[in-house]
């Protein structure tokens, strides 16, 4: 009878490693938050957006099993990444999968939390569960303080509609997940972009059959500033063709193609990429809210006319970091359920509370004329 227990032992799984005490030291992940955070209105709910750079300066490779962020003054959890979502929510540099990183690695993760309740959080603490070879181990991952300044709240940058506003946050080379290592720095400036596209009421994006730019709904649509401001920088000499098949491949500093950034003061510079050329502003001007100063073209790196918007933290495409907006004037009329569905149908919805919000990804709305 001895034979049984025995067998019985042998069939049971191995326990997990332990989960060692949160305060034994070990060699692992410099986690770096490059960013402080400001709650945001996406739709009908508060955000916070930004991103933990994790490099592991272990000899081994280093396993995230769970992320943790919580509110540093009551402990309340705000975000637990495990699992599925844990492996969706990093990004590995320059590419790779999964929550395993190999020594001298970096792996960006990447947080959206929604603030339910009226929560507000003034700091963020983190908390990494990791694994290797010899256990398992919590340890702390830094405190963020949340930035106070109210967000600037911006006129529409276009007239009319219906508007797509096109982004996909979860994409692995969509605007929200590409950093930019220029001027001695990694940093995300399309960390809030929105590729502005118009639609028809079928969902259309184009007049015929496309092959043209000027086939485009889009094209030549008049582009506004979005507030009263100085031009701080202008690009207007790359050529546009007028066949999409003619569209060249371009150098990551051209990317932008003809461009304009906005002084809004206090740090904040609003981007408007793939213009037509022709600017109707020159850097030193000052315009009003609404002012004509572009149209809507595509130069630059893309496959369809659109403005591309994006706030930051300098006048510079690439050297900046992407901060939040709201824009006021805007109202939701409908949507997609995903990237994938833009040129069909969009589907009908309510519109959001009143107020300014920056809209949800892929929202269709309609500006004022």
């Amino acid at each position: 009878m001895w034979l049984l227990p025995l067998l019985a032992a042998l069939a049971a799984p191995a326990p997990a490693p332990p989960l060692a005490s949160p305060s034994a030291d070990m060699q692992a992940f410099d986690a770096d938050i490059r960013i402080s955070p400001a709650p945001v209105r996406i739709g009908d709910e508060r955000h916070l957006v930004y991103e933990m750079h994790l490099s592991n300066f272990a000899a081994v490779p280093l396993t995230l099993d769970r992320i943790v962020a919580r509110d540093a003054a009551s402990g309340a959890e705000l975000l637990a990444l495990s699992g599925a979502a844990l492996e969706a929510a990093l990004g590995h540099v320059p590419s790779g999968g999964g929550a395993t990183i190999a020594p001298g690695a970096r792996a960006i993760a990447y947080f959206d939390i929604a603030l339910t309740d009226g929560s507000r959080p003034a700091k963020i603490a983190h908390s990494l569960e990791i694994r290797q070879d010899n256990g398992r181990r919590v340890i702390e991952a830094g405190t963020v303080t949340i930035d106070p300044r109210p967000l600037p709240i911006l006129g529409p940058p276009l007239r009319n509609g219906p508007w797509v506003a096109v982004y996909a946050p979860e994409l692995e080379r969509g605007h929200r997940r590409v950093p930019y290592a220029v001027a001695g720095r990694a940093r995300i400036p399309g960390r809030f972009a929105i590729d502005w596209m118009r639609v028809d009421a079928k969902g259309r994006l184009d007049r015929s059959d496309g092959k043209a730019l000027a086939d485009s709904l889009s094209y030549g649509a008049e582009v506004l500033a979005v507030a009263d401001a100085v031009v701080a920088a202008t690009r207007d000499d790359v050529n546009e063709p007028r066949w999409r098949a003619d569209l060249p491949k371009v150098a990551i500093g051209d990317a932008a193609g003809n461009y304009i950034a906005l002084d809004l003061g206090g740090g904040r510079y609003a981007l408007y990429e793939h213009l037509q050329p022709g600017l109707r502003v020159k850097p030193g001007d000052r315009v009003k809210r609404g002012q004509v100063i572009a149209r809507l073209g595509l130069t630059g790196q893309g496959t369809a006319p659109h403005l591309h918007f994006h706030m930051a933290s300098s006048p510079s495409p690439l050297a900046a970091e992407g901060l939040p907006f709201l824009v006021e004037g805007a109202t939701r009329i409908g949507g997609y359920s995903s990237i994938e569905k833009l040129g069909t149908a969009w589907q009908p919805l309510p519109a959001a509370a009143p107020g300014p919000m920056f809209p949800p990804a892929n929202s269709v709305v309609r500006f004022p004329e």
